[in-house]
């Protein structure tokens, strides 16, 4: 299967620079994963498309402002800091610009002078593993001088922090949202646990590699990174005691869908669990666990298109994508929403 199999046109415009006022006024649509028809929502509607019974299943990782600017010390050269993943207390794996000034050894400061880092070493990719060196509280120290790490293809400042967040996001780690979930409010939230919808919880700690393209012709030479996630037992046996009663598993994003196709892949129940994934779904993949999907309009040829496509048919999904594009849908993630049943 190859990567072009997966790319449709985007006119420039339609990438959303900023989230909507109100979360749950996107739009959505409604794609039968069936038949291949399609409807065209508000997200709010999400409701009419859910059942008693059903459980939703929610991504609660907490974005950290990832992106640091300091410079190096003693030369004062100046260098941009993308924090990766957490490898112990202190020590992070991380992306540096430019990267040549990050030898071995290397020191640099941000702020004035309230962290500092020193590289240990150099791994994959060329990223580098670095000790911070702080006092008090790390997050703390990061909040004030870190940014939200902004896909690249959003080129306006966000002026509020809590808007590339869910509001339901709790566990900090990720280095980028699952925006699927950023559609929620907390009233939505809380009509569709009155309709008798219930509400699950697990975290996976979203990487850049979201964001990576895939450069190889042939999908299958692409080689997923590894992103960490935690299951925990009562979402597990809420996905296990909602299947034996007959409702549906409704994934919310890609992230979601990757933890409980990775936890269900081999055993028809579920068990909690907590790991590193690198699973790729793409077309010819059977999903063991979800029945549903809320997700947002991907890149073209990305992992995330490929993933989609698997779940709804890559010819249901294309044709969704072009729908969308003439009804002026907004892109990517700040835009609007689908939801594939």
């Amino acid at each position: 299967m190859k990567r072009s199999d997966f790319y449709y046109e985007l006119p420039q415009e339609l990438i959303a620079q900023e989230p909507l006022k109100d979360r749950s006024s996107s739009r959505l649509m409604v794609l039968d994963r069936v038949s291949g028809k399609t409807e065209h929502k508000r997200f709010y509607d999400i409701l009419d498309e859910l059942h008693p019974g059903d459980a939703l299943i929610l991504n609660d990782t907490k974005v950290i402002p990832a992106r640091l600017y300091g410079n190096k010390k003693y030369s004062g050269g100046a260098i941009e800091f993308l924090l990766l993943n957490k490898r112990s207390l202190d020590e992070w794996e991380v992306i540096l610009k430019p990267g040549r000034k990050a030898k071995i050894g290397a020191e640099f400061v941000f702020g004035n002078g309230e962290l500092e880092a020193q590289v240990l070493d150099i791994v994959n990719d060329g990223n580098r593993i670095v000790k911070f060196k702080y006092d008090g509280v790390f997050e703390e120290v990061l909040d004030k001088l870190g940014e939200m790490p902004l896909p690249h293809y959003i080129t306006k400042k966000l002026d509020d922090k809590d808007r590339y967040q869910t509001v339901y996001a709790k566990n900090s780690g990720s280095a980028a949202a699952p925006t699927a979930g950023l559609h929620f409010t907390p009233e939505l939230l809380k009509k569709i646990q009155e309709k008798g919808v219930n509400i699950g919880y697990l975290t996976l700690h979203v990487g850049l590699g979201t964001f990576r393209p895939v450069k190889a012709d042939d999908i299958l030479d692409h080689k997923m990174h590894s992103e960490f996630y935690v299951l925990p037992k009562e979402t597990a046996e809420l996905v296990n005691r909602t299947k034996e009663n007959g409702g549906r598993i409704l994934a919310v994003g890609t992230t979601a869908t990757r933890v409980l196709e990775t936890a269900g892949a081999e055993d028809k129940e579920l068990h909690a669990s907590t790991g590193w994934t690198d699973i790729f779904i793409y077309p010819g993949k059977k999903f063991h666990v979800i029945d549903a999907l809320i997700t947002n309009f991907h890149l073209p040829e990305s992992t995330l298109i490929m993933l989609v496509s698997a779940f709804a048919g890559r010819e249901n999904v294309l044709n969704a994508y072009d729908e969308a594009v003439r009804e002026r849908y907004r892109f990517f993630s700040f835009g609007d929403a689908m939801f594939i049943r």
